[in-house]
């Protein structure tokens, strides 16, 4: 095995006792140790290894493009980088923080003060900043570098914990030398041993002669990024006691022992590397989705294939398609192509919920499976959502992903893994690979599937940044419903596309279909603006195709094609429907009067609760289902399989209700849900919205002409209520209050004027799926005049409303948005400056990146009447077969993971009315009164520091002014309580 770097002779051979002396890391509980020498070693040996076995060959590409030897340079600058990254514990301020160590190091003559001595004054010279100015003077006095090109090289180094420094700072740590060396006759023994190590690290990796070349060299700033990023990983897993023990007992050991019993304890799934296809679209989406016998590629997927192969490199593609073409399929056909001609390293689909990810997670693994593979590769997987912990799925691969220690090498031989040219048709094993987890260090999976919350950090300025930047680097990164994402979190995408053009990382995004003028940013954002006569040209080439591709590459001028939809089509009859209560369950009785099953949209979930409690006066309670967001998640997951069971398509098993029934739901029955309804109640919505919903209408054939529908359900209808239509010649629709809270006044008026040629009697022109599409979509969003003369007063007023909206909406999210891509050679400094910290998807993680109110999140448990605690008493078994309903929950005690897990399971977060501050401070001080000590600390992973709700075993609680009510039928249901 290499240790790292072209080695020839170790490191500690060119120094001398006092660099020797020099500490890197102490254990306070074992009085363990490290040199600085040793991890310097460490460190650049894992650089070496990474790069050569795990780096996607794209990131290594990118790097190498830039250095005038390419891949031979780029190699050897990640490794010494690595390997002198901790050079500023050499250093005063640093090594006075242990004192024996302090004193072996005094008795080598490099004196220095006490850390009580030093003071407040030490802290401006954090070791990584120290090493980037040791750096720095050594590459200017020793090689004679300009100072201006040096900060470009050494910001690595600075920016290892990080943070990369900013030029204030690196301004006050040169006025402060007393911190990199003590004065006085000291002074020239810290000089002698800095440079020391430093010209060991230029000699044992090979790099003193390749200082000439790249002392003239521009790096670009994605490849800085690069680089800064393998220094810190290379330094976490340098730094990981169990993987490289500390002396003494880790000094018996050679480096090349050393290195091969932490890299086999590690044992990191090697890189994908993606073999260009070679089938045609048919055969490859018979091997890798398991077409059924006779059932054929579509068109949209063909033509997205044929695209990708045609594109001169891989780039970005938009692809805009009625539901139900197979967009998923068609972009992970697309990403394995794009994959094998880029040299992405892995899969990153980004979705816009929990829900959505959790429902893409098993296909990526199906899809996964039948990829080819060498026989035993391993692929490193990972759900990057929040609560991706209680994903049964996810849970089950966690548990293969094994320990990390190093190796007893004079144990039992393990078996080696399969080399990336050895391929043949095989089952890769899938892990969630323990190391590979945590909030900064579980999107480096080669294959994740995740909110999009995840994608957008990585514009987000915040600590460790580069680590999000090396995982989307290394990735083709796919962005489902990208209609979904609101002006706020467009702010951040498009700072992410724009570094992603930068990173050339191939990119698929998926949309029922887009407004033009979103499409253009989208493209711009990514491949840099387009000139007026080429985007004049696009927007006429797509204006009124549908389906439409688009591709870009970096640099480059879109392209379109515009494919058939499948042979299928539908024609939905819109009708106005007063928004009264009572007409709509008059109606609704009339149209299930022999049965049917008919889908109402509410546009909040307060409506949806409203509806449901009429309707259920009328109709039988097990003939009207309820399905929104506030649901605890066991009972949301158990709605949607209940949904899918029930009205998903023809031929899978599940029991379709014989007589009639009726689904209340919120917009979660817009996304992902494979449902299929005989009739469709709609609040009005946003058009592209709309047809979301419309699309769960008559989304499959059941029997010849739908004659397996009630009869006079067979015509697709769709019943637009949720506004005053009020007189159809001289008045303007009025929404309800609820709808334009939600979507704003201007949105709501444009799409009903682009329905209004749609919407009315049987004379009125019906709604062509997917014909209509775009011009529905381009129409409501477009800037010309659709609404009648006499909306024109109302309109206005609106988009002023609207437009100050928006406008505020990207004022606030450019507040910590990542800057753009500098030019080459510019250092890093300051890159992410005035940032917010960390970032995560904690609640308020996301409201980082999405325009959403704080909001609270609890666990849900009932008290019983004893005063004990217990988890749900209707929840059903887990998929062991394990019953989960009414498992007693200890207060004196902590629960065993198996109850823990399954109380957590039961998290809900509160609706809006908890969200304002006096309420939310009022809600939280009334929760933490059930603390539990016992639930707390790392014996209670699951539990704490979690908030806990206690529902009274009618399942009702009060909570800040509040009666809230809790069933598995309707979900929760919040009343102010009555003075």
């Amino acid at each position: 095995m290499s240790s790292g770097g072209n080695a020839h002779g170790t490191l500690r051979r060119g120094l001398g006792a006092s660099a020797r002396a020099v500490w890197a890391k102490h254990d306070r509980d074992t009085d363990g140790w490290l040199p600085l020498w040793r991890h310097m070693e460490d460190s650049a040996a894992v650089a070496g290894l990474l790069w050569d076995r795990w780096l996607p060959v794209g990131v290594r590409r990118l790097i190498a493009d830039a250095l005038p030897s390419g891949e031979g340079d780029g190699r050897a600058l990640a490794v010494w980088l690595a390997g002198v990254h901790d050079i500023g514990k050499a250093t005063p301020a640093f090594a006075c923080q242990v004192e024996q160590l302090a004193d072996a190091m005094r008795d080598r003559g490099l004196e220095m003060r006490s850390t009580k001595a030093m003071g407040p004054e030490r802290r401006l010279a954090p070791h990584g900043l120290a090493g980037q100015i040791l750096l720095e003077e050594w590459l200017e006095e020793r090689h004679g570098w300009a100072r201006a090109r040096i900060g470009q090289f050494t910001v690595a180094v600075g920016g290892h914990h990080g943070v990369p420094p900013e030029n204030g700072q690196i301004k006050a740590l040169y006025e402060h030398e007393e911190l990199l060396r003590t004065p006085g006759p000291s002074s020239g023994v810290w000089r002698q041993v800095q440079a020391e190590l430093l010209d060991a690290c230029a000699d044992r990796y090979r790099v003193a002669d390749r200082f000439a070349a790249w002392r003239a060299v521009k790096l670009p700033q994605p490849v800085q990024v690069l680089l800064t990023s393998v220094v810190i990983v290379s330094d976490w897993i340098a730094s990981n006691p169990d993987l490289f023990p500390y002396f003494p007992d880790g000094a018996s050991r050679t480096d090349e022992q050393r290195l091969s019993a932490a890299w086999q304890g590690l044992d990191l799934p090697a890189r994908w590397q993606a073999a260009e296809p070679v089938e045609t679209a048919q055969e490859l989406f018979a091997a890798r989705f398991a077409l059924p016998p006779g059932a054929k590629v579509r068109p949209v997927q063909e033509a997205a294939v044929e695209l990708a192969r045609e594109m001169d490199v891989p780039g970005l593609m938009v692809v805009e398609a009625p539901m139900g073409e197979g967009k998923t399929e068609a972009a992970l056909a697309v990403a394995e192509i794009f994959a094998a001609r880029s040299g992405a390293g892995g899969v990153f689909f980004a979705l816009p919920t929990m829900a959505t990810g959790n429902a893409m997670f098993p296909r990526l693994m199906d899809w996964l499976k039948r990829l080819p593979a060498a026989p035993g590769a391993r692929y490193a997987v990972h759900l990057a959502h929040s609560k991706a912990a209680l994903n049964e799925d996810f849970v089950g691969l966690m548990d293969r992903g094994g320990q990390v220690a190093a190796v007893d090498l004079d144990g039992p031989a393990l078996s080696p893994h399969p080399q990336p040219g050895d391929r043949q048709r095989a089952d890769a094993v899938l892990v969630a690979h323990t190391w590979l987890r945590g909030r900064k260090k579980a999107m480096l999976a080669s294959f994740v599937a995740g909110t999009v919350d995840q994608l957008l950090f990585a514009g987000l300025k915040s600590r460790h940044l580069a680590l999000r930047h090396l995982a989307v680097a290394g990735k083709v990164v796919v962005i489902d419903e990208a209609h979904a994402y609101d002006t706020y979190m467009s702010v951040y995408l498009d700072r992410v596309l724009s570094w992603l053009g930068a990173y050339r990382v191939p990119v698929v995004v998926l949309s029922a279909t887009l407004p033009a003028a979103r499409r253009r940013a989208l493209i711009e954002a990514y491949a840099g603006r387009m000139d007026t006569g080429a985007a004049e040209e696009h927007e006429a080439a797509g204006a009124d195709s549908y389906p439409l591709l688009t591709a870009v590459t970096p640099g480059g001028v879109a392209v379109t094609r515009c494919p058939q939809a499948s042979a299928r089509s539908t024609e939905v009859r819109l009708e106005p429907l007063a928004d009264d209560m009572d007409e709509l369950a008059d109606r609704l009785e009339r149209e299930l009067a022999e049965g049917g099953c008919a889908l109402v949209v509410r546009n909040t979930v307060r409506r949806v609760l409203e509806t449901a409690r009429v309707l259920r006066a009328r109709f039988a309670d097990d003939e009207v289902t309820v399905a929104h967001s506030c649901f605890v998640d066991l009972d949301r997951a158990a709605k949607d399989s209940t949904l899918l069971h029930r009205f998903g398509p023809p031929g899978r098993p599940g029991e379709r209700p014989a007589g009639r029934h009726i689904v209340v739901a919120s917009q979660v029955a817009e996304q992902s849900l494979d449902v299929d309804f005989d009739l469709l109640v709609s609040d009005l919505c946003p058009v592209d919205l709309l047809l979301q919903r419309m699309g769960r209408l008559h989304r499959h054939e059941r029997g010849p002409d739908q004659s397996a529908r009630p009869e006079r359900l067979r015509t697709a209808r769709c019943l637009l209520t949720g506004a005053d239509w009020g007189d159809r010649e001289a008045g303007v629709p009025e929404p309800v209050q609820g709808s334009v809270a939600v979507y704003g006044r201007y949105a709501l008026l444009r799409s009903a004027a682009v329905l209004l040629p749609h919407l009315g009697t049987h004379t009125a022109r019906p709604v062509r799926l997917p014909a209509d599409i775009s011009t529905l979509v381009q129409g409501a969003y477009g800037q010309e005049p659709v609404v009648p003369e006499h909306w024109a007063e109302a309109l206005e007023e609106a988009r002023t409303q609207f437009d100050k909206h928006r406008t505020d909406q990207a004022e606030r999210a450019a507040v910590f948005r990542l800057g753009g891509v500098g030019r080459p050679g510019r250092p890093l400094f300051g890159w992410v400056a005035a940032g917010v910290g960390d970032a995560d998807d904690s609640r308020t993680g996301k409201a980082q990146v999405r325009d959403s109110r704080e909001s609270l999140e609890v666990v849900v448990v009932q008290r019983c009447r004893d005063g004990s605690l217990a988890t749900l008493p209707w929840l059903e078994a887990d998929s062991k077969g394990r019953a989960r309903a009414g498992i007693t929950l200890p207060q004196d005690r902590t629960p065993t993971p198996f109850a823990g897990r399954t109380a957590a399971s039961c998290g809900l977060r509160l609706p809006l009315q908890f969200s304002s501050p006096q309420t939310m401070d009022r809600a939280i001080e009334e929760l933490e009164r059930l603390y539990l000590p016992a639930w707390q600390g790392k014996d209670s992973p699951w539990l704490a520091d979690q908030l806990i709700l206690a529902l009274d075993e009618d399942c009702q609680t009060h909570l800040a002014g509040f009666r809230l009510s809790y069933s598995s039928l309707d979900g929760l249901e919040v009343t102010r309580d009555r003075d």
